[in-house]
């Protein structure tokens, strides 16, 4: 395989070329800045790339990889979310770096650099990483490689238009409220949100448990590669890669489509898909059947509090909140207001719909849903608009996801085919907690009979 098509060929496959010797992690990793380079100027991924650090550590790995070593992603480029902190680099979570350059990795960083991946650069995010779109006045829009009039998803967009764009085969995002799971939709890339506590994320919860870090990859063995890495070292069940590798056996799977708030409306198009993905598993021998959780209304107050509150702790620990957006300022105003009472209680109702869950996991393996219920939003659909009205706009695409970060719950993202416009669709599969080996499994499974990989962006 040529190097350029490398580039494609996703992290998992840049590993095995690796080991096997058909590539070198400095020419490979010298790909990967000539594609930063082609692309970065239109697409807008990167906040910043440390090509000189890359190169040193690339070089590293490589004479790891003469030894003998072997490791998940030994060699293998990696992009790294703007909310992660990496030794040396100021830390801008979105917008201008509040702090000086970090003094040491954060821990998922950490795990990567001793696995010997390299790191390129941290990819860009929205103000504080609250939207679901990758825009900010700091440092513009991101674009999607799909239709550069369109958004990537967010919060973690950068990473996924970096794989979407052939830049990099695997990223790390983050996933409060659909982070990871919007953009890998948005961009046809594979996302996986983690269940709470899988991935290390440092001693402090991250709006009130709701936030977990999780792969993006160009295919699921790549995700899977990238959590052998982030995960702990006991992994039950074995390696996450053997999983994605591995069929399961007849499953059975609900199908909801039910939210908090009610049924929504869906756009034809993603109907559809999310349709032909129940009719495609159901040829794959499994039994899909429509069923809703009887969760209620009840997940939506408890995600706004500790969302709304989440923001305003964050903001208030920052040397210079009148750094952040206006509407970051407001969302942080409005989660002040909110007492500590309120939201032990939110905290303390997830057990009951933990509860709920359990028992419907009981007569259910795995829950299909829809992904964002539209086509992805313009760039600039919320260009100096206020909290409120961005609140309410993004609203109206999001209704599946922020259920299972109050729950903590683990979540793929998997690719559903393009609409008529040529934009990314995509479905979620939704399991219990550390149901992450079924969900990859799955998953793995349906990409070897439904490929999405091969495709990739016109422009």
């Amino acid at each position: 395989m040529e190097l350029e098509e490398l580039l494609w060929a996703g992290a998992d496959a840049q590993a095995q070329a690796l080991r096997d010797g058909t590539v070198s992690a400095p020419d490979l990793l010298e790909a990967v800045l000539r594609r930063v380079e082609a692309v970065d100027r239109r697409l807008n991924l990167f906040r910043v790339v440390y090509a000189e650090a890359a190169r040193a550590a690339a070089a590293d790995a490589q004479r790891r990889i003469d030894a003998g070593e072997r490791t998940p992603l030994l060699g293998v480029p990696v992009a790294v979310k703007d909310d992660l902190d990496v030794a040396g680099v100021a830390t801008g979570v979105g917008g201008r770096p509040q702090f000086a350059p970090a003094e040491q990795d954060a821990p998922a960083v950490a795990r990567l650099r001793a696995a010997g991946a390299v790191l390129v650069g941290h990819t860009h995010a929205p103000d504080r990483c609250l939207w679901p779109f990758t825009e900010s006045l700091a440092h513009g829009a991101t674009r999607n490689p799909w239709h550069l009039d369109h958004t990537p998803g967010g919060s973690s967009g950068g990473s996924a238009a970096a794989i979407a764009a052939g830049v990099v085969g695997v990223a790390t995002g983050s996933d409060g409220g659909g982070s990871v799971r919007i953009p890998a939709n948005h961009c046809g890339v594979f996302g996986l949100k983690t269940t709470r506590g899988l991935v290390d994320m440092g001693p402090e919860e991250h709006w009130h448990g709701l936030a977990v870090l999780g792969p993006l990859g160009r295919r699921v063995a790549d995700a899977a590669a990238m959590l052998d890495v982030l995960a702990d070292d006991d992994h039950p069940g074995g390696l996450y890669r053997d999983s994605a590798a591995a069929d399961p056996g007849p499953l059975r799977i609900a199908l909801s489509w039910r939210t908090p708030l009610g049924r929504p409306p869906i756009e034809a198009e993603r109907k559809r898909a999310v349709l032909t993905v129940a009719d495609r598993l159901r040829a794959l021998g499994h039994q899909v059947t429509e069923a809703d959780p009887p969760l209620g209304i009840r997940p939506n107050p408890q995600f706004l509090t500790r969302y709304l509150r989440g923001v305003a702790d964050d903001v208030a620990a920052l040397p210079h909140p009148e750094w952040v957006e206006p509407r970051t300022r407001r969302i942080a105003a409005v989660g002040r207001r909110i007492p500590d009472s309120v939201l032990a209680r939110a905290r303390a109702a997830e057990s009951g719909l933990d509860g709920v869950m359990r028992t419907f996991f009981q007569d259910h393996d795995l829950l299909l849903q829809p992904g964002w219920t539209g086509r992805q939003p313009r760039i600039g659909r919320y260009h100096g608009s206020g909290a409120a009205h961005t609140l309410g706009g993004v609203a109206l695409g999001i209704p599946y996801y922020p259920t299972w970060n109050v729950l903590g719950y683990p979540v793929a993202a998997v690719p559903a085919g393009r609409d008529k416009v040529g934009l990314p669709m995509g479905v979620q599969l939704v399991g219990p907690a550390f149901g992450e080996h079924l969900l990859l499994s799955l998953s793995g499974q349906f990409e070897r009979a439904h490929p999405w990989a091969d495709a990739r962006p016109a422009g």
